[in-house]
C-alpha cells in the first residue's frame, strides 16, 4: 500500500497507465489494485499480490524501480508504505464494479479480537448494509489497518451510512478502535 499527497495528479495518472502497460505484464503474482485520490489531493493505492514473496520480487525488478523513481515526482514529500502480510476480506473482497470506495485507516485496540469479531459480524452487516459490494482489511503489522469498502455509488453509501448512524453494530465496530478513523473517499476509484 502506498499513500501520499499528490503535487502532480496528471503525472501520477500517466504513471499508473504506464505501469499497467509496461510493468504489469511482468508482475508475477499481481492480483489487482484499488487506487484513487480524494478531493483534497490525498492518494492511496492498495496493490494485491498472491504472496509477500511475489510482491517483494516485483518491487526488486529494475523496471519497477525506474517506474517508481518517476512516479515519486508526483508526490509531495515522502509517501507512506505499508507491507500488509495479513489481509481479511468480507462480502467476497474487493469489487471492480464499485463506483465509490471509502478507505478507512485506524488502529485496533486488540487486532486479533477485532479480526475475530469482524468475521462474526459479517452476516449482520450484510443484512444492515446491502449497499456494500465488498470489503478488504489490510493489517499494517502494528494493530493499524486500512479497510477498503466498495459501493456501487457514493449516494448509496451515504444513504446506508445515514440509515445506520445509531446502529448497534456500527457502535460495536467503532468501540474496537483505539484511534479515530481517517477516511479517504475515492469518488473516482481506479480499479484493476
Amino acid at each position: 500500500m502506498i499513500q501520499g499527497k499528490l503535487k502532480d495528479a496528471a503525472l501520477f495518472e500517466r504513471q499508473i497507465d504506464s505501469w499497467r502497460r509496461d510493468i504489469k505484464p511482468g508482475a508475477k503474482g499481481y492480483l489487482g489494485s484499488t487506487s484513487g485520490t480524494t478531493a483534497d489531493g490525498r492518494s492511496i493505492t492498495l496493490a494485491r499480490f498472491e504472496s509477500e514473496a511475489a510482491a517483494k520480487a516485483n518491487s526488486e525488478r529494475p523496471e519497477q524501480g525506474r517506474w517508481w523513481n518517476e512516479t515519486a515526482k508526483a508526490i509531495d514529500g515522502d509517501p507512506t508504505f505499508y507491507d500488509c502480510r495479513e489481509v481479511d476480506t468480507m462480502f467476497g473482497g474487493g469489487s471492480n464494479d464499485a463506483g465509490f470506495v471509502q478507505v478507512i485507516q485506524a488502529r485496533a485496540k486488540n487486532q486479533e479480537q477485532m479480526r475475530s469479531r469482524s468475521a462474526d459480524m459479517e452476516g449482520r452487516l450484510r443484512e444492515r448494509r446491502p449497499d456494500i459490494l465488498g470489503m478488504v482489511i489490510a493489517w499494517h503489522g502494528d494493530g493499524g489497518f486500512t479497510q477498503a469498502v466498495y459501493f456501487a455509488s457514493e449516494a448509496e453509501a451515504r444513504r446506508g451510512e445515514k440509515e445506520t448512524e445509531q446502529d448497534q453494530l456500527r457502535k460495536e465496530f467503532m468501540s474496537m478502535m483505539e484511534t479515530q478513523p481517517t477516511f479517504f473517499d475515492l469518488t473516482r476509484p481506479d480499479l484493476d
